[in-house]
């Protein structure tokens, strides 16, 4: 049952409204969806930030310092911090909201800290569902920042408008991220820390790979922003990249094409989503377990259950 005042109070930007919704969602109720398509109309103006990278590399600290930046501007911030689910609770680990006590004040700025929920790419679908509730309570931008977890860091290409890869001189990150694939996400780099020993060093070698990849006067060229965020050096030039991206996208007519590519992989992972929670209904779980042992002993092939089960799922629908 959808609570109709809930939805309005979120158009007006009530807090605790936005906080609940953003429960309902992360909960996975059953009304979630419901509550989902309601407030999509609203949904669309607002602009996402996607800033990943390795652990340690101060993405939070950047997090900090840029919804200052944008403060300043009298932008409204929402921040969807994506902490690892905690092995015990299956929650977040808040460290996020922690590091963030001096923005969280603000009326201006909305902080959220999420699981990843086991998400591979270290950004949970409901994050994803969670920056529509801010967007759709009229936030003017959203900065998805995500769990560090290296090579499977990419889903944050499919929630963003702009992705800032955050690396470190010391760990050797700009070779890595050729391996990791966030060569393919990254809209720019911010090296960070490059008051550090190694900063030039790291600085030439990410260049000497960026220089290598195919690209013409259509293409986006990523660029190098050196920073100590710390110390709040380099703010200014990586929300200038920021609009920069933005101005380019926009220009070049990629704004619209970038998401609608981003809607038909999140379309095909709701139906993926929804047609696995229905197949592996309690019908679906009785069938699978009553023939087990017979895959075990060898008198039945796991290929032929399968099937057996999908014939089964389709005569119920």
């Amino acid at each position: 049952m959808i609570n109709s005042n809930l939805i309005e109070n979120i158009f007006k930007e009530d807090r605790r409204s936005i906080a609940r919704a953003i429960s309902i969602i992360e909960s996975d109720n059953s009304s979630s969806s419901d509550y989902l398509m309601k407030i999509h109309k609203q949904v669309g103006s607002a602009y996402r930030i996607g800033i990943t990278g390795p652990p340690g590399a101060g993405k939070s600290t950047i997090t900090n310092h840029l919804t200052k930046y944008f403060r300043k501007q009298n932008k409204k911030v929402g921040i969807i911090a994506v902490d690892p689910t905690s092995p015990f609770t299956g929650g977040a680990l808040l460290g996020d909201r922690v590091r963030m006590t001096d923005i969280g004040m603000d009326d201006g700025v909305f902080i959220r800290s999420m699981a990843t929920r086991g998400s591979l790419g270290g950004l949970s679908k409901k994050a994803i569902d969670a920056a529509d509730v801010l967007d759709a309570a009229g936030f003017d931008l959203i900065l998805l920042e995500t769990v560090g977890v290296g090579q499977s860091e990419l889903d944050i290409a499919q929630a963003a408008d702009t992705t800032i890869v955050v690396l470190v001189p010391e760990s050797g990150d700009s070779v890595q991220a050729m391996k990791a694939g966030l060569m393919e996400i990254a809209d720019f780099f911010v090296l960070n820390k490059s008051d550090r020993p190694g900063s030039q060093q790291a600085y030439t070698a990410l260049q000497t790979i960026l220089m290598i990849k195919d690209h013409d006067e259509n293409s986006w060229l990523p660029n190098i922003i050196k920073a100590v965020a710390s110390e709040n050096k380099g703010i200014d030039e990586i929300a200038a990249e920021i609009d920069r991206h933005k101005s380019f996208m926009r220009e070049k007519n990629l704004f619209i094409q970038k998401r609608e590519r981003q809607a038909k992989v999140r379309i095909k992972e709701i139906v993926e989503h929804k047609l696995k929670d229905e197949l592996w209904s309690e019908t679906g779980e009785s069938s699978l377990n009553s023939s087990l042992q017979k895959v075990v002993l060898g008198s039945l092939s796991p290929y032929l259950i399968a099937e057996e089960i999908i014939e089964e799922f389709k005569n119920r629908i």
